[in-house]
C-alpha cells in the first residue's frame, strides 16, 4: 500500500514540477522587464532541481541526485552572476 502511495504522490510532484516549469518558462519569454527574468530563470533552475530529485527517488539510483546538486551549484552561480550584472552592469569588477 505504502509503495502505491508513494508511486502516486512521485507522479503527481513530477505532473505539477512540470506544470511549474512552465509558468517559468512563460515569466523568461514574457517577463516586462529583466528582473522579471532572472526571477523565472531561478524558477527554472530550482524546479527542475526538484524534477531530478522526485526522479531519483522514483528509480532508486543516486545519480540524479548528483545531478540535480550540480543543476543547483550551477543554477546559483549563475542567478548571482545575472544580479550582479543588473545591479552594477558589469560582472568581474
Amino acid at each position: 500500500m505504502s509503495t502505491l502511495v508513494l508511486a502516486w504522490s512521485l507522479t503527481a510532484a513530477q505532473f505539477l514540477l512540470g506544470l511549474a516549469m512552465l509558468c517559468a518558462t512563460f515569466r523568461i519569454l514574457r517577463g516586462p522587464r529583466a528582473q522579471d527574468r532572472v526571477v523565472g530563470f531561478d524558477t527554472l533552475y530550482v524546479t527542475a532541481m526538484l524534477l531530478l530529485v522526485t526522479f531519483g527517488i522514483g528509480l532508486g539510483t543516486a545519480i540524479y541526485f548528483e545531478a540535480a546538486l550540480l543543476i543547483a551549484l550551477l543554477g546559483f552561480v549563475g542567478t548571482v552572476a545575472l544580479a550582479k550584472f543588473l545591479l552594477r552592469g558589469e560582472v568581474i569588477e
